[in-house]
């Protein structure tokens, strides 16, 4: 669909290298070690995205810098503000694919949703993502460029990154079929001489790729996790989410016990549920839900419920609000702990689900 417009660059996206291999790549530049340490800190400390910026280093430095490295990869095409002040950015990597990142604020704190891949090869019914498909997995220099633009976006150039700041891995693809690169960017992310946000600020979202549940359950530095469910059945849930046809409840529910074995005092995850009116939201698939949940014994969980946001492409609706405190209740009333996530930038197509990488008419 979508065609290379540009070659990819040979030179190394060093926003996507670790402290490590940072100091690697300053020794084969014949620069001694401690020009790492300020490299890093300009480009994730002070989120520069350009060498020349960077007047700490030498000039000489920064030319070669320039011939052999660059610092930025992605270019927004186009930014959208919502009537409740989330922004969605459409941005390009360098070989022409779409890349989009959503910032959504709130008191006290704000959010960033970030994409771990161009398109997604889930195909999930209700999800607009699903119609672009795979287009490519994204670097980890990538992952963690979309951050650095959206902080330079909303707070300026070389401001510290805001205590509130909380990443979720919710935007386009499916985080965990790109497993390596989201954990090195996270790990890069979280680095006190960078931008600081560490893993406990940070939820990834997964429609269930079983194997990688089993993985981030055995790391201990790790992110949050949120399960996409979405159906109490496996019948129901093939339909709407093809991938259960590789791995069923069963193995999730299995997964998830695991998982919530390796959890730290206090900690719980979160299975999320997309409400679609008259196909997922009826009192008897609430119970059937919370007996699930019960019957493998899980306790630190929480349901998120989603209420779903339409598009023309899809064909589906909404559960009546009604209907979503009912869902709610019933779930409550059965032991399990339930929230209603309420829809930020439907406005734009900046709700989850609804990347498609769509223009739309607003401001920017």
């Amino acid at each position: 669909m979508y065609a290379k417009i540009r070659t990819m660059s040979e030179k190394i996206h060093v926003t996507g290298l670790e402290s490590s291999e940072l100091f690697e790549f300053i020794e084969k530049a014949g620069e001694p070690k401690y020009r790492a340490k300020q490299l890093f800190k300009g480009l994730h400390e002070r989120r520069l995205r350009a060498f020349d910026e960077m007047t700490d280093l030498p000039k000489a430095f920064r030319d070669n810098l320039n011939e052999i490295a660059t610092a930025s990869t992605l270019a927004v095409e186009s930014k959208y503000i919502s009537e409740d002040g989330t922004r969605r950015y459409l941005m390009n990597t360098s070989d022409g694919y779409p890349v989009e990142t959503v910032y959504i604020p709130s008191t006290g704190r704000d959010t960033i949703c970030f994409s771990s891949q161009s398109g997604c090869p889930l195909k999930c019914d209700f999800c607009l993502t699903a119609k672009l498909g795979l287009l490519r997995n994204l670097t980890a220099g990538e992952i963690v460029e979309q951050i650095i633009i959206v902080l330079n976006d909303v707070y300026g150039v070389g401001t510290a990154t805001p205590h509130g700041t909380n990443l979720v891995g919710m935007g386009a693809g499916e985080p965990f079929m790109n497993f390596e690169n989201l954990i090195k960017a996270l790990g890069i992310m979280s680095s006190e001489e960078g931008l600081f946000i560490v893993p406990n600020r940070v939820t990834v979202s997964t429609a269930g790729i079983v194997p990688k549940i089993y993985e981030i359950a055995q790391l201990g530095n790790r992110p949050h996790l949120a399960i996409s469910l979405s159906a109490p059945t496996d019948e129901l849930r093939t339909k709407l989410m093809p991938i259960n046809k590789r791995w069923n409840i069963d193995e999730v529910m299995k997964a998830a016990r695991v998982f919530e074995k390796s959890l730290k005092r206090g900690e719980r995850f979160t299975f999320e549920y997309v409400l679609l009116g008259g196909v997922n939201d009826s009192d008897e698939q609430a119970v059937e839900l919370a007996e699930l949940l019960n019957r493998y014994g899980l306790r630190r969980v929480k349901i998120n419920l989603i209420p779903h946001n339409s598009a023309e492409q899809l064909d589906y609706h909404p559960s009546d609000p009604e209907q979503v405190a009912r869902f709610k209740e019933i779930l409550e009333s059965n032991g399990v702990s339930a929230y209603v996530r309420q829809p930020r930038g439907r406005d734009i197509y900046a709700a989850c689900g609804q990347l498609a990488a769509k223009t739309v008419d607003s401001g920017s």
